[in-house]
């Protein structure tokens, strides 16, 4: 599989998850790529390995975008 077909999998993973209501919580670096943790209100937890450089700038986009939307607030 190629790194872009690869990094569309997990942009789609990701999409999935917070379409679905959850936010990311919790974000751990490795030498893999970045597991992220998404939790649900209801304490439901889910943990996602993003291991594209395309993948970490586009979560990390998410959250920028995120901070940006609460501080406007």
């Amino acid at each position: 599989m190629s790194d872009y077909q690869e990094y569309l999998l997990e942009r789609e993973k990701i999409d999935h998850w917070l379409d679905k209501g959850y936010m990311i919580t919790d974000v751990t670096e490795n030498l893999s790529g970045a597991e992220l943790t998404l939790k649900k209100p209801e304490n439901d937890l889910e943990k996602l390995l993003i291991k594209t450089a395309d993948g970490r700038k586009y979560f990390s986009n998410l959250l920028f975008q995120k901070k940006e939307e609460l501080e406007s607030r």
